[in-house]
């Protein structure tokens, strides 16, 4: 890629996209995918909050500000935040 390229975001789409899980937890009957992103250098905060209800499995991708320098940091705050979207709002999330 060239530098000018690069310059003005011509980076391919699928650089800022989610791989997959990088760590998962599962909290108050909820499971917590942690799906950061490498965005402009940094591990953009991303996550996937999941449930069975009914027998049909629901889901949320929820994407927030925070952006960090190492994708550690950001799997752990990831779920944190996971875990505060699940206790503030619990099946709500869904709807």
């Amino acid at each position: 890629m060239s530098f000018l390229k690069s310059l003005f975001g011509g980076r391919k789409a699928a650089d800022n996209k989610p791989a997959g899980p990088l760590k998962s937890i599962e909290h108050n009957g909820f499971t917590i995918h942690a799906t950061p992103y490498q965005d402009g250098g940094q591990w953009q905060l991303c996550g996937v909050v999941e449930k069975t209800i009914e027998g049909e499995l629901k889901s949320h991708r929820f994407v927030r500000a925070d952006r960090f320098p190492g994708q550690g940091e950001a799997v752990d705050f990831t779920l944190v935040k996971g875990q505060q979207l699940v206790d503030q709002q619990g099946e709500a999330v869904f709807g």
